[in-house]
């Protein structure tokens, strides 16, 4: 079904409210759930609202939740997500972590006990919107294998980063530990699809192309024990510095009634105060590997999607917008 941006953001932020969201946690997650999908990104768009929607209603998600957030030092916002979603703590520090990383250079904004992120480049594209440079990593339950290990011990644990470019096209690379998202998993289990190999090993460890024993064993890291190792890294920056849970400790965010209570670790700097042409430097530099090396730049493909999608919509599964006009309807009822 074919949805204008402000259709499917209306249309995003009644189900939210409909599954007992309150007004700021439904924009958030419609703002978020957009934005994902304009970029050519559904797997974390439209339909992974519904997972949201899901949680809410299930209470693994307090709709209502109001984050406190203290500030320990100048550059430091740490959040306490109160089992409510991780974007709301988030967009209310985001003005204020933006001038703190201004005047000192670097700001961190940190976080615990939130339901999941879904697309982690949200966090850092709203930063270079700003003009910062920014990276970010979150965690979930487990999921993903250690190194030298075949049980889950990490969630995907992705990293994300974004730098501001002059041509308008800012750099965004958001990319999981795991060799894909635990999303493509399950998606390939629903259509009855096959996976690659080295995407995962079943419950007793041995490798399969079978999503469905995937899901019951545990998925592995891209690159193997570096990839592993980066999860790790992930882990501590996401859980260890926020006070959230490890994800081993982590509930399951898609069953059950409580909040996996995962971290978010922002890192917010003003590339200005090193070189004040950087986001001029960033662009030729981009421009140069694109044009005469055949470098893929990320984060290109997603502004001209959004381009796109802002001049001729969105093609919505009908199956997607029916399920969110149910959760829609609930609320205007």
């Amino acid at each position: 079904m074919q949805l204008s941006l402000e259709q499917a953001a209306g249309l995003c932020r009644m189900a939210a409210l409909g599954a007992g969201a309150g007004d700021e946690t439904a924009q958030a997650l419609a703002s978020a759930a957009v934005s994902a999908e304009a970029a050519g990104l559904p797997s974390v768009g439209l339909a992974h609202l519904l997972d949201y929607l899901d949680a809410l209603e299930a209470g693994r998600i307090d709709g209502k939740a109001e984050p406190v957030v203290t500030r320990p030092a100048l550059a430091v916002y740490l959040s306490d997500a109160r089992r409510g979603v991780p974007h709301l703590g988030f967009e209310r520090t985001l003005d204020d972590l933006a001038k703190a990383a201004r005047l000192f250079g670097v700001a961190i904004f940190a976080q615990k006990n939130a339901y999941t992120c879904g697309r982690l480049g949200h966090f850092v594209a709203r930063l270079a919107e700003r003009g910062l440079a920014a990276l970010a990593a979150t965690n979930g339950p487990a999921l993903l294998a250690g190194s030298g290990s075949t049980r889950p011990v990490y969630c995907t644990n992705p990293l994300a980063f974004a730098a501001p470019s002059a041509d308008g096209a800012p750099l965004i690379i958001d990319q999981a530990s795991s060799a894909t998202a635990f999303v493509n998993i399950r998606k390939a289990a629903k259509q009855g699809e096959e996976i690659p190999d080295g995407w995962a090993v079943d419950a007793d460890g041995q490798p399969t192309t079978d999503p469905a024993a995937a899901m019951k064993g545990a998925l592995l890291a891209f690159g193997g024990p570096r990839g592993a190792n980066i999860a790790l890294m992930v882990e501590v920056l996401a859980a260890g510095l926020t006070g959230a849970n490890w994800s081993l400790d982590a509930p399951a965010f898609a069953t059950g009634s409580e909040s996996p209570g995962t971290g978010l670790f922002v890192l917010a700097m003003e590339p200005k105060l090193l070189d004040p042409g950087f986001e001029q430097r960033l662009a030729d530099q981009l421009g140069r590997l694109r044009a005469h090396y055949g470098v893929h730049i990320p984060g290109r493909a997603a502004v001209q999607a959004t381009q796109r999608a802002t001049s001729d919509g969105l093609n919505v599964p009908k199956t997607v917008v029916q399920r969110l006009s149910e959760f829609a309807g609930r609320y205007s009822a």
